[in-house]
């Protein structure tokens, strides 16, 4: 990576580096990368990927990414509008007719119509109504391994719980988790030269065919669930289109199944590596738990940035953008960001004013943040009640090939002091957990259904 003096191109001055964010530098370097960038070009033209603006700095990240009268999210693969790319650098293969992903890659009135079709599915007190759900599905993937004394977090359980969980949000088969697993994984663990781009493509063509059929199935048989909301959205007056339903569910289950296993699996291994920190939170949970999840979201972002397109020309943050220009808004340097953060690399549980940007910023904030809250404090809680004295082998984690898109985990072994089951295993939990979300009609939005799921034996 370099970073070069200022040039100036079209009476523009601009610092420019050359920063590929798939390569391994960035991930084993990035403290260092943002640091330098923090103090030399908080802004700078980044010479990868086609050339792209690469915004860093706290302040710079903040003003710009509220700045919606000049951003675009806008994918449009027919190019039918403006030919913009959505959020994603570089961009994936033009396909016409694929569907975008969701309302993340729309701008608004549609964004907001989608959000506010969600809203009722996706508040705290939403959210709470299926904590006993979570809890379920916790402790059936921890008895899976708990006599064992062996465990990898990321296949056993930081893959698992999301993943059941968003099915049963979505109004899906909870038992089809593990069709989309690996395909929501890989489709971001992949770097865009990796000659495993196309079996990946494939994997995802797969999920997203089961996905369509169980939307049609949804139109046809309503059950409650997100993607019974989706249907019957209204999109500027009318009803969104197949392929426009199916982006969106493609975007609740990408940020439903990656992001939380993401963090949970960064934040075990970082307990693991401190114990006396680990004993600490484990006994000062109640003070501790919600400062420490913001902590581990500050310092392991998971989604590490976000692509816009220039709309309109512009000057914010002392640099002049030109429309159809193309942005990455990095949240997890702005979240290492020294001016804000006191030491900033390095984890503080009970640090306070916590204005991290792990949820992004501005009117694309993740819709799913109180889900991600509460799955990763339930599956923390329960780790450090059933396997307090867990240790991760270092040797066996496997972090993801490229952190470019997600900063995840593939794998991560531990082991620890073996102890008894509490209850019947994971296939016969999903089992039960189907019949309770059928009967009980779980996924009904909080404006039907206000009571906690109920669970008896």
């Amino acid at each position: 990576m370099t970073i070069d003096d200022v040039r100036e191109t079209d009476g523009r001055k601009s610092k420019r580096i050359s920063l590929d964010r798939h390569s391994t530098q960035y991930r084993v370097e990035f403290e260092k990368l943002a640091t330098d960038f923090h103090s030399k070009c908080p802004v700078a033209w980044n010479e990868t990927h086609g050339g792209y603006w690469f915004a860093s700095g706290n302040k710079e990240v903040f003003d710009i990414a509220r700045r919606a009268d000049v951003l675009s999210n806008e994918n449009d693969p027919d190019e039918v509008k403006r030919g913009y790319w959505g959020i994603s650098i570089p961009p994936p293969q033009r396909r016409p007719g694929n569907p975008i992903g969701g309302f993340l890659e729309m701008d608004p009135p549609e964004q907001r119509h989608y959000r506010q079709a969600l809203n009722p599915y996706l508040s705290p007190a939403a959210v709470a109504r299926w904590q006993p759900v979570i809890d379920e599905i916790t402790r059936a993937s921890l008895d899976e391994k708990i006599e064992s004394g062996r465990i990898d977090f990321v296949d056993d359980l930081a893959n698992v719980v999301p993943a059941v969980l968003t099915m049963a949000m979505l109004g899906m088969p909870l038992a089809d988790w593990i069709v989309h697993c690996e395909p929501a994984h890989a489709s971001v663990y992949t770097r865009p030269d990796s000659p495993n781009v196309m079996q990946v493509f494939q994997m995802m063509m797969d999920a997203r065919a089961k996905t369509a059929s169980w939307i049609q199935r949804i139109r046809e048989e309503p059950r409650p669930g997100l993607i019974d909301a989706l249907i019957n959205a209204e999109i500027n007056g009318a009803p969104p289109s197949d392929k426009d339903v199916l982006g969106a569910v493609g975007l609740l289950i990408g940020g439903g199944f990656d992001t939380t296993t993401a963090l949970t699996a960064h934040a075990l291994e970082w307990l693991s590596e401190n114990p006396e920190d680990r004993d600490r939170l484990n006994r000062e949970w109640e003070t501790l738990r919600d400062s420490a999840t913001e902590e581990f979201l500050r310092f392991y972002t998971p989604a590490v940035g976000d692509g816009r397109t220039i709309a309109v020309d512009a000057e914010i943050a002392g640099t002049q953008f030109q429309e159809g220009e193309r942005l990455w808004l990095s949240w997890a340097m702005a979240n290492r960001d020294e001016t804000v953060f006191e030491d900033p690399h390095r984890i503080q549980l009970d640090r306070k004013g916590n204005r991290h940007a792990s949820f992004g910023l501005g009117i694309h904030r993740c819709i799913g943040s109180n889900v991600a809250r509460a799955t990763f404090k339930t599956m923390i809680r329960h780790v450090l009640d059933r396997m307090p004295d867990f240790v991760c082998d270092k040797a066996g984690a496997v972090h993801y090939d490229t952190t470019g898109v997600i900063n995840g985990m593939k794998h991560l072994p531990a082991t620890f002091t073996p102890g008894p089951r509490l209850g019947p295993g994971l296939d016969e939990t999903i089992e039960k957990l189907q019949r309770v979300c059928d009967e009980q009609r779980l996924a009904e939005p909080v404006t039907v259904r206000r009571a906690r799921a109920e669970l008896t034996d």
